[in-house]
């Protein structure tokens, strides 16, 4: 399935929805610090429910640190400042897809290691800034899962 990567996420409750996302989905979910909360918040759990023992999570100190743990073939990078669209992407088991945190999205420096092609934007009306993350996380995950044919549900 899909890696999951939350570059330094700040609201626990996108969070604890994520970990759920990916323990119903199969993706495996890596956080890089630095975290906007403690792992051990009341609203993370809340909003993950019992489903942290279902899901895949690991910490690592840098994004760097990720990708080499990882490994993956390509990472896909979701930003707002992108040309292409996330619904024409073809994605493929094993890709790493990139979050950036709520309040500034992913960093230009980092952007700017990610091919421009590999750089995806959601639609959204003009005058909007942004989607929750946990909501776009899950738009992403699902179209990906649906065009692998939902493997393993």
């Amino acid at each position: 399935m899909f890696h999951v990567v939350l570059f330094q996420p700040e609201i626990p409750p996108n969070t604890g929805n994520i970990i759920r996302l990916c323990a119903n989905t199969g993706c495996h979910l890596h956080l890089i610090e630095p975290l906007g909360f403690e792992l051990d918040d009341k609203r993370l759990r809340r909003a993950g429910l019992d489903y942290h023992e279902y899901a895949t999570l690991k910490r690592h100190s840098s994004l760097t640190d990720c990708i080499t743990d990882v490994g993956p073939d390509r990472v896909l990078a979701f930003t707002t400042k992108a040309s292409h669209s996330y619904a024409q992407m073809s994605y493929r088991p094993g890709d790493m897809l990139l979050f950036g945190p709520e309040s500034r999205g992913l960093p230009a420096d980092v952007l700017g290691q990610i091919p421009a092609e590999q750089r995806l934007r959601m639609p959204m009306r003009p005058q909007c800034r942004s989607l929750n993350l946990s909501n776009a996380v899950a738009v992403v995950v699902y179209e990906g899962w649906r065009q692998l044919d939902f493997a393993g549900a």
